[in-house]
């Protein structure tokens, strides 16, 4: 690897896909076609598609459930308007936890009553809400498993009888949850899937046709599914990345293995930033993203120093948010538990020159 790539999106892929993705751009199935000019029509790029969608539902464990599986696009940030458009018939229950539940709360008001039910905006996102109840009468409830922007993550999600919502844009496949509790959860793939330009979404059908709206046929969940994902162009080189990166996953022993390599590289880090007198954590312990781990220095004075040494070790992405400032270092599935070590060790070599 050339650089060890903490970008918050888009994501760090692994070597061997982006191996396969460049030879199908020139040659798909020795065809002497490229991938991203045959037709999205046609059997091979079905068969992709199917296989892509197949595979999201096979990691997750929700196989012949009553779910379905869609590649969109749009990003989450059409999810946002979506979920409400096909679910908010009256009212809907969302926690606030960062800035894009934020963005997710300012859509879903244009539906119906919005019930913010938590908020952690009191303390710039830096903890996780806990306590909150749900009214039980609305007609979901929206949350964010992981906040690429402050650094949290949920540990644990509530117990409710209405459909639960779950924006996993930057965690899914990272670790191992209940996922049958979720009625619909959606993604952006550029985080841990593939490059930007494909949305997976994953629902359970049943919660669908229940909202008195006319939906424009292109935002409706019902017409995506009737058309397998096919109601319009899909993205192609997106879904064909993201199946090749579920088909990775799935032969490295899928989420329960993925998740001991994540626990260790965040263990690694975090252990580092709370030894390490010169550097300090931004959020609560408790609430600390095992993707994106976001941390300052205690003196500002050493940035610039820092600045130039964990770039000269061959380290990028590793800014923080413009809107919460000093690092973050996003170790998505496939960042190597080794690069997380080369930042280690540019942390403690600072230590040792001050």
């Amino acid at each position: 690897m050339k650089k060890h790539n903490f970008s918050a999106g888009p994501c760090i892929l692994p070597q061997e896909v982006l191996q396969k993705a460049s030879e199908a751009i020139l040659n798909f199935n020795d065809d002497n076609l490229s991938l991203i000019e045959i037709s999205h029509r046609s059997k091979p790029f079905v068969e992709v598609i199917e296989k892509a969608r197949s595979l999201a539902l096979e990691l997750l464990g929700l196989e012949n459930k009553g779910y379905k599986a869609l590649f969109l696009q749009g990003g989450a940030s059409m999810e946002f308007l979506m979920v409400a458009y096909n679910l908010l018939n009256k009212k809907a229950a969302y926690l606030n936890t960062g800035t894009w539940a934020d963005k997710a709360i300012k859509e879903a008001k244009a539906f119906g009553e919005v019930v913010e039910v938590g908020s952690s905006k009191d303390k710039g996102f830096s903890y996780i809400p806990k306590g909150y109840s749900i009214p039980e009468d609305a007609d979901y409830f929206h949350c964010t498993s992981n906040n690429t922007v402050a650094g949290t993550q949920m540990k644990e999600f509530p117990e409710t009888n209405i459909p639960l919502v779950c924006d996993m844009s930057s965690d899914i496949f990272s670790r191992q949850l209940n996922f049958e509790k979720f009625d619909l959860i959606y993604a952006g793939a550029q985080k841990n899937m593939g490059p930007a330009g494909a949305t997976l979404v994953v629902i359970k059908e049943e919660i669908l046709g229940k909202v008195e709206r006319h939906i424009p046929s292109m935002l409706n969940y019902q017409v995506h599914i009737d058309k397998d994902s096919m109601f319009n162009t899909p993205s192609v080189f997106a879904v064909y990345v993201s199946m090749l990166t579920l088909q990775w996953l799935k032969d490295l022993g899928g989420i329960p293995f993925i998740e001991e390599v994540n626990n260790k590289k965040a263990s690694l880090l975090y252990a580092e930033i709370d030894r390490n007198p010169l550097f300090k954590g931004i959020v609560a312990k408790e609430d600390r993203s095992i993707m994106n781990a976001t941390f300052t220095l205690t003196d500002e004075s050493l940035k610039e120093k820092f600045d130039k040494m964990w770039k000269e070790a061959g380290i990028n992405g590793l800014n923080g948010h413009r809107s919460v400032g000093g690092y973050r270092a996003s170790m998505y599935n496939a960042l190597p538990l080794y690069s997380v070590q080369a930042l280690v060790d540019v942390m403690q070599a600072l230590e040792k020159e001050v």
